[in-house]
């Protein structure tokens, strides 16, 4: 139960931080995508500022022998860049330039806009599926 209430309130603090800082709004991550014409660079602003937490993050976690609700940490490790990983960076900015959202605000945005990031969620989740059964 206690695993259930620690994610509950770490995805309302995310959902929270992307509706504040602009994240979630497609218009806002469009217009931040767009260098040649109306550009804003608001969001370069919430992207630098999300670095300062992670970073202390990533020292805490360092002098932690276990994370506070898992018996061990589950970090990725490090590869190497090749194909897949430049195809798949190359569909998510893609994706993110036209509908202007990626898969946290599209979350996020289910509650704020439904029908708009609903179909970008059951489009996310097909291709989800698809590359699950392809792979």
């Amino acid at each position: 139960m206690r695993q259930v209430a620690l994610a509950l309130a770490s995805g309302l603090l995310f959902g929270a931080g992307l509706a504040v800082s602009g994240m979630a709004d497609p218009a806002r991550v469009r217009a931040f995508l767009d260098l040649f014409d109306a550009w804003d660079p608001t969001l370069a602003f919430v992207m630098a500022g999300a670095m300062v937490p992670m970073a202390i993050a990533w020292l805490i976690q360092q002098r932690m022998t276990k994370p506070v609700a898992c018996n061990a940490f589950d970090l990725p490790g490090t590869r190497l860049i090749d194909g897949k990983l430049l195809a798949g960076a190359a569909l998510f900015g893609i994706g993110w330039g036209i509908g202007g959202l990626c898969p946290g605000p599209a979350l996020a945005d289910l509650l704020i806009a439904p029908f708009e990031a609903g179909i970008f969620v059951v489009a996310m989740l097909a291709g989800m599926t698809i590359h699950r059964i392809t792979t």
